[in-house]
């Protein structure tokens, strides 16, 4: 399927957004997921089914001040 992985096109075969984060070498990373500007919690991740033109964003966490 095709969706937009912040802001680049992506073609994935990954059917959640747990199996998409362990395609992308992200499984145990500490990020924050939203789908279509929804937060998705880490607990949600493995029953959120992506489809055909999601729009996913992973964002990690920056320190600093």
């Amino acid at each position: 399927m095709k969706i937009v992985v912040n802001g680049t096109p992506t073609t994935t075969h990954a059917e959640t957004l747990e199996r998409l984060l362990a395609e992308l070498g992200k499984a145990d990373a500490k990020v924050a997921t939203a789908v279509n500007e929804d937060f998705v919690p880490v607990p949600s991740r493995a029953s959120h089914r992506l489809h055909d033109g999601d729009r996913v964003e992973i964002v990690a966490p920056h320190q600093g001040g």
